[in-house]
């Protein structure tokens, strides 16, 4: 495929460890990545049209205003129009689609995307209470495990249709964390094993409905930056990855008017992003998905199409999504060992699919990496945005 002489293309980037980090706050996170990203693109801060920062915030601090920050920590981009970005946790890739259609407008050829999020610096019990603005407060904001609990109540009805899936969920997890093994960028680089992560213990509770806490991502802090720049500029770029196609299609937040048990809004993503792209699931090499719960990854299964409706646990007991099966799922060890530190997560999970597709992504490379597929969603399935990636040069 050629693109378009307007359409954007991935030609550096920069990526943070994930963890509970030294950096105090959002601009010191910027800064560690800002710069970075440019110098990986061969390219300086006079050349950049437009800035997107993805950060949700939300309480995690009372500085706001984070487009403002750029200029604090890149006193360079002082001059270049900034924006703030926020989607609940498809912040990241919500920061890149606003750029790219910068892009795209003719307004500019190169863009910068920021994302970034300081979660460990706040209380634990403050950090549920934050994460439950990606729910619908009125109906389901008085729940007792943050976020958690509204993805214990979508794997209860889960169970409930399709019969006790702990198992399978356990091997999601497990899989994650054997694959960030490889991710010196990730949070959790530590196997569980099956058996710890499948067993209720002092060390694994029991968190909301049938999820363990092996069943949940990591609450990190971490940055991650890209740099995208129109076709025609990326042609001269030392490697360019394109985007085969990309598609955002939203459901209703109330999930009172939802089926819990399936996330239609991805499936209408993955299936637009797949017939825009030409391709269907067996040309891509590997797909990065958000795995904020191991519950979370078993359902997108289904809507991605690798599964029919309730079957998502045969594909994780085949071997299907694991490095050397038929399409590796999180190679980077996804947000369950990588980390999710929210406005970042998009962001990495883009940075992640185009080291892959370049050859460099170090001991997490998949050989003969191709085109590879990216998914991230903003509350349990509310906002949805598929990315078909692959190298241009």
């Amino acid at each position: 495929m050629t693109p378009d002489r307007k359409g954007a293309a991935i030609v550096g980037w920069r990526h943070s460890p994930f963890g509970k980090l030294d950096a105090p706050d959002i601009e010191a996170l910027i800064a560690s990545v800002a710069q970075g990203a440019l110098d990986d693109a061969g390219v300086g801060a006079a050349d950049v049209d437009f800035v997107t920062v993805g950060v949700l915030n939300n309480g995690f601090s009372k500085q706001g205003f984070e487009a403002g920050l750029v200029s604090a920590a890149m006193p360079e981009l002082a001059h270049t129009p900034a924006m703030h970005v926020e989607n609940a946790c498809a912040t990241g890739s919500a920061a890149i689609y606003a750029a790219m259609d910068f892009i795209e407008s003719g307004r500019g050829r190169i863009a910068l995307v920021i994302g970034a999020e300081k979660m460990t610096a706040t209380p634990n019990a403050e950090v549920g209470d934050i994460l439950l603005s990606a729910c619908y407060r009125k109906e389901e904001g008085g729940v007792n495990s943050g976020f958690a609990s509204i993805f214990g109540q979508i794997a209860s009805s889960y169970f409930q249709r399709y019969g006790d899936r702990s198992a399978e969920l356990a091997m999601i997890a497990a899989k994650n964390h054997v694959h960030g093994l490889s991710n010196p960028y990730a949070h959790m680089r530590k196997d569980f094993g099956f058996e710890f992560c499948n067993t209720i213990s002092d060390k694994n509770p029991r968190v909301a409905g049938p999820l363990r806490r092996t069943d949940c991502s990591l609450v990190s802090d971490g940055a991650a930056a890209l740099v995208l720049a129109d076709a025609e500029t990326a042609a001269n770029m030392r490697r360019a990855v394109a985007f085969r196609s990309r598609a955002q299609v939203n459901d209703f937040l109330p999930l009172s008017k939802r089926d819990l048990t399936a996330f239609e809004g991805a499936r209408r993503a993955w299936a637009k992003a797949k017939e825009d792209a030409g391709v269907s699931l067996d040309d891509l090499s590997l797909v990065e998905t958000h795995d904020c719960f191991t519950m979370a990854e078993m359902i997108e299964y289904e809507a991605m199409g690798l599964a029919k409706p309730g079957e998502g646990w045969k594909v994780v007991r085949e071997g299907v999504t694991r490095r050397g099966g038929r399409l590796p799922v999180n190679l980077s060890g996804g947000l369950k060992s990588r980390g999710h530190p929210i406005g970042a997560t998009g962001v990495s999970q883009h940075v992640m699919a185009a080291m892959q597709l370049c050859g460099e992504a170090g001991d997490m490379q998949l050989d003969g990496a191709s085109l590879a597929g990216v998914f991230n969603m903003g509350g349990a399935g509310v906002a949805n945005y598929v990315s078909i990636l692959e190298r241009l040069k």
